[in-house]
């Protein structure tokens, strides 16, 4: 063969990215209008209790995946009582009716499963994945804490101690991590889309257990809650399990909806802080941010690949090698289904200053206003939004049931339809160079810019003691 390129071809819903890096990818556009899901919904029902279910079969490998998104996260927390959502994502591994404390994880990796858990400002999710003739141990266990968490003085005690420990391992002890808890309590106006996830140590010491009883009651109930299972198994067996498990579990009265509202921001904000474990300054620029699903967030998702996704991104190429004044920058889209934040972290390195990498950053955020973007570029952004979704290594994967799950439970609880995934993916391939340009003029204003800059803290100098004089006596 003269050609000996390899040529990857993956056509999904009329998208083709290449899948094999270094590789020359050709395109095979789907001109059939009824194009099927990404993701297949089976069956898609909701129990008496409120609980609503989707499944997704998959019958290519003998596993399968289950996921539980809450409709809760730090934004449907009260000041005075932050951090109660991150606490029962620890809580809810504490044991329950029929589970003892540190059991769940027992049962699951026992029978050759995995699990995890985690704590977003606008939702919890909890999530198992097993070989699929061991699914349904997974429905008893989301079941039985569900129906019947322990919440008991010990257990909130113990996860207290836990958060407190994480807290300091991945934030306090953490070069620029307590700088990045300011940073969004500066971004945002309103307490409720400001204040951290892990919350504040002060507010849950002084909460109770019945504090801590009254969230769960309120947030951890059938109705606020929706669960996908994706893989190898039927659907009418697997809807009766659903059923023996979960339409016994109560209800609870609907959970107000937390206020999210923002003011626009019309002046730059500032703040500038010292780090213990810092060893070069470093900033963050951001900005506010369209909601999930806005009109513009799709261009906005494409204009963070352009700035941030690797070497040939704008930023390194101009910072860290044409400049050559940053040791690090990247860029990231906080998306949330309320007011959300855009942000730009940089180090500086040790002969630049702050005010000549912002200079530089700022200037590459210009173009993206007043110039169109090439269109290789811009595919190439889309490409890299194409592998996120269908890379095997990338965490939501649709090559992977446990990444399906995440997102058909997400779309159905945040949007009301999990067939809008295949929408969003038809709306970040339809961004144009104009597009590009107008989000960036709308988000990207130096007046609605919150800045952050961090610094070493500066070493306090020790008094060296003179040798006592000698006794000659």
């Amino acid at each position: 063969m003269k050609n000996k390129t390899i040529k990857s071809i993956l056509l999904v819903a009329g998208i083709c990215t290449n899948i094999l890096a270094g590789t020359n990818a050709y395109c095979l556009i789907d001109t059939n209008k009824s194009k099927p899901p990404l993701i297949p919904v089976t069956k898609d029902f909701k129990l008496k209790n409120g609980l609503r279910v989707i499944f997704s079969e998959d019958h290519t490998v003998p596993v399968a995946a289950m996921v539980i998104v809450y409709d809760v996260g730090a934004r449907n927390e009260e000041k005075g009582h932050s951090g109660f959502a991150h606490l029962f994502e620890h809580m809810m591994f504490e044991g329950s009716e029929n589970v003892g404390k540190t059991e769940y994880f027992k049962y699951i990796e026992s029978a050759g499963g995995s699990l995890n858990a985690s704590t977003h400002p606008d939702f919890t999710n909890y999530f198992e994945k097993l070989p699929s003739n061991q699914i349904e141990l997974a429905l008893w266990l989301e079941s039985d804490r569900m129906r019947s968490l322990k919440i008991t003085e010990e257990n909130f005690q113990n996860q207290l101690e836990t958060v407190k420990e994480e807290k300091r391992l991945r934030i306090d002890n953490q070069p620029y991590g307590p700088a990045s808890i300011k940073l969004d309590e500066l971004i945002f106006d309103n307490w409720t889309n400001g204040h951290p996830v892990i919350g504040d140590f002060a507010d849950l010491e002084a909460s109770t257990v019945k504090d801590v009883k009254k969230f769960f009651n309120t947030y951890y109930a059938p109705n606020n809650a929706v669960m996908a299972i994706v893989g190898d198994f039927n659907s009418n067996d697997m809807q009766k399990l659903v059923e023996k498990y979960f339409s016994t579990v109560p209800s609870a009265p609907t959970a107000a909806k937390p206020i999210v509202s923002e003011p626009k921001q019309t002046k730059e904000k500032y703040l500038k802080l010292s780090d213990q474990h810092a060893k070069a300054p470093a900033f963050w620029v951001a900005w506010k941010a369209p909601a999930r699903r806005d009109p513009d967030y799709y261009a906005l998702g494409i204009i963070e690949k352009l700035l941030s996704a690797g070497d040939s991104s704008r930023l390194y190429q101009r910072l860290v090698k044409g400049d050559k004044n940053a040791l690090k920058v990247d860029a990231g889209y906080d998306e949330r289904r309320g007011p959300s934040a855009f942000e730009i972290f940089a180090v500086v390195k040790p002969d630049s200053t702050p005010e000549k990498v912002r200079a530089s950053l700022f200037n590459e955020i210009e173009k993206l206003k007043t110039e169109p973007v090439l269109q290789e570029e811009l595919d190439k952004a889309k490409n890299q939004i194409s592998r996120e979704l269908f890379a095997s290594d990338s965490y939501e994967s649709l090559q992977k049931s446990i990444g399906r799950a995440e997102l058909l439970a997400e779309y159905a609880l945040f949007f009301g339809n999990p067939a809008l995934l295949d929408k969003d993916i038809e709306k970040y391939m339809a961004v144009k160079p104009e597009d590009i340009q107008r989000v960036a003029r709308s988000v990207f204003g130096r007046k609605g810019s919150t800045i952050v800059d961090v610094y070493p803290e500066a070493k306090k100098e020790q008094k060296q003691e003179l040798p006592k004089k000698p006794n000659n006596s």
